[in-house]
């Protein structure tokens, strides 16, 4: 089954700072394993649901990561293409790339999903999270997920 991990902190665990709006505000490292053999990319959602807004927030969306990659490194530059393939999309900052935890107030939690696909998507560059799901439909071979809680100070 696919396993995606981040180096930074456990499944369940808090967020370090430097992730966060409160630090240096860059991506934390991640890696994935056992992805199906026959996966054709890899689409990325960071999202979190207790965000005082309808539907939550976004706070980053990546897609079309080629099969042949299994780990983004930290600090992932806010650009349309990934270091060795793959596309950005805009988070709900309205920026390309990763934004990270900035909560309001309270503790809130923020899934990583990572979904392995049997296509690649027909998107563009800047897709949100929105175009992301809809084009996902029906091609997730698996999914996987792990989430970290941030409470700002």
């Amino acid at each position: 089954m696919l396993q995606l991990s981040i180096s930074a902190f456990p499944a369940g665990g808090n967020i370090p700072r430097q992730f966060t709006c409160q630090g240096e505000n860059v991506s934390p490292d991640l890696t994935w394993k056992h992805a199906p053999k026959h996966a054709k990319g890899f689409a990325l959602i960071v999202h979190d649901p207790d965000a005082p807004r309808a539907g939550g927030f976004t706070h980053w969306v990546a897609y079309n990561i080629p099969p042949t990659i299994n780990h983004l490194p930290q600090a992932v530059p806010r650009k349309e293409k990934l270091p060795g393939g793959g596309l950005q999309g805009k988070n709900d900052f309205e920026q390309l790339g990763y934004g990270g935890p900035c909560p309001p107030s309270g503790t809130h939690r923020y899934y990583f999903y990572l979904y392995a696909l049997d296509s690649e998507l027909n998107l563009q560059p800047g897709a949100s999270k929105e175009d992301v799901e809809s084009a996902i439909k029906g091609h997730v071979i698996e999914k996987t997920e792990l989430m970290g809680e941030y409470r700002k100070n």
